[in-house]
């Protein structure tokens, strides 16, 4: 299938207060440019060397998200050039993040990463840290907290549903309290194997890369 007809197979398939990011992480600008074509505004990278290369290619209505890990001394490169950033996991970066933007007077807005399912190899918060983070959120100026994002362990359906069901409890719960700069607004949720679940257990942001984009090979992911 086509990339632009993979685009529009999915985007009308899902709600319009559901937004589709296309994870374009090695994928080519030609490829790019297919999604673009055919309506994709928001994309999505995992580090920032490409983000960056990437970032004046495509067009001034492009929404970039970084869904990688973010490292400290990256963020200076990133300022004023992303949309949204899903992978918020300590508070010594959200301090980072308001240091930076701060010195350019600029905003982040910014997801809380949830390592849910508890994983060594994975980044993100556990969930008894979360207040931690609101708190010192709150206490900033340069920061916008948007909501929640997840990677969930691989698994059966049945563990799916699980992990995103509590990522949702969660996120309405956090929905109930009013803090300075905190609103529950974006629920990251579901990548191509399992955003279908995602969706049905209440997420309204999905990440897809293989299915926009086909395969990936991953020999590009070494350079």
């Amino acid at each position: 299938m086509a990339i632009g007809e993979a685009y529009r197979t999915v985007k009308g398939g899902i709600s319009e207060d559901v937004t589709l990011i296309c994870v374009s992480k090695t994928r080519q600008i030609d490829e790019m440019k297919e999604a673009y074509a055919c309506g994709a505004r928001d994309f999505g990278e995992n580090k920032v060397q490409e983000l960056i290369g990437k970032y004046d290619s495509l067009g001034l209505d492009t929404r970039w998200h970084f869904i990688g890990h973010l490292q400290t001394n990256k963020v200076k490169y990133i300022v004023g050039k992303v949309h949204l950033i899903h992978s918020l996991d300590s508070i010594r970066l959200l301090q980072e993040i308001e240091k930076r933007y701060s010195a350019k007077n600029e905003i982040a807005n910014l997801l809380i990463q949830v390592n849910i399912g508890k994983e060594s190899t994975k980044t993100g918060v556990a969930v008894e840290e979360i207040d931690a983070i609101i708190k010192i959120a709150e206490e900033c100026k340069n920061i916008k907290i948007k909501g929640l994002m997840a990677t969930i362990p691989i698994g059966d359906e049945e563990n799916c549903r699980r992990y995103f069901a509590q990522m949702k409890d969660i996120f309405d719960n956090l929905k109930t309290f009013k803090y300075k700069n905190v609103s529950m607004e974006f629920l990251s949720l579901g990548m191509s194997g399992d955003f279908q679940i995602a969706l049905e257990e209440g997420s309204n942001m999905i990440r897809l890369g293989e299915v926009i984009f086909g395969l990936r090979d991953y020999k590009k992911l070494e350079v």
